[in-house]
């Protein structure tokens, strides 16, 4: 029994180092896509909102805080701000470049997007905030151009 439990444990050690490597990179790009994929469609060409995103910040969304229904501050730079974040913090994302900071950004996305769509917690918002903590918490992995700059810079592994 002893050679059994040698290689149970060898097997799980390796397991454990696959999914260890695998994990963060994975987290990455499952966090990156739907944020990606919302950016693409409020562009309508090169650094040009498209007119429906436009309507959608300024009319439509509503931050919904206190049991009341308000209006967007600043809709027109909220809707620039958002295009541009969804489409930059997931290609870093995806890049493993300064990981926890877009991580970060993309909590703070997904806590305005509750604000504004109360009713996306348990299907969207949840998960979406657990990969970006778990990448906070974790970092980029192996897999990742923070860490191709910590071997080549000798930098502290805190992106």
């Amino acid at each position: 029994m002893p050679r059994v439990s040698c290689l149970f444990g060898r097997a799980l050690g390796w397991t454990e180092k696959a999914a260890g490597a695998a994990a963060p990179l994975l987290l990455r790009l499952a966090l990156a896509l739907p944020f990606f994929r919302s950016g693409l469609t409020k562009w309508d060409g090169f650094l040009s909102l498209s007119p429906a995103t436009n309507f959608l910040f300024e009319e439509e969304f509503k931050l919904h805080v206190f049991g009341q229904a308000y209006g967007l501050p600043f809709p027109g730079l909220l809707a620039l701000a958002a295009g541009t974040a969804e489409i930059v913090l997931p290609v870093l994302l995806v890049l493993g470049l300064a990981t926890r900071l877009g991580a970060l950004g993309l909590l703070a996305m997904t806590a305005v997007i509750q604000l504004v769509v109360p009713q996306g917690w348990a299907n969207f918002h949840l998960p979406w905030a657990a990969m970006a903590l778990a990448l906070i918490a974790i970092g980029p992995g192996r897999a990742s151009l923070d860490h191709l700059l910590h071997v080549v810079l000798k930098t502290p592994k805190s992106m």
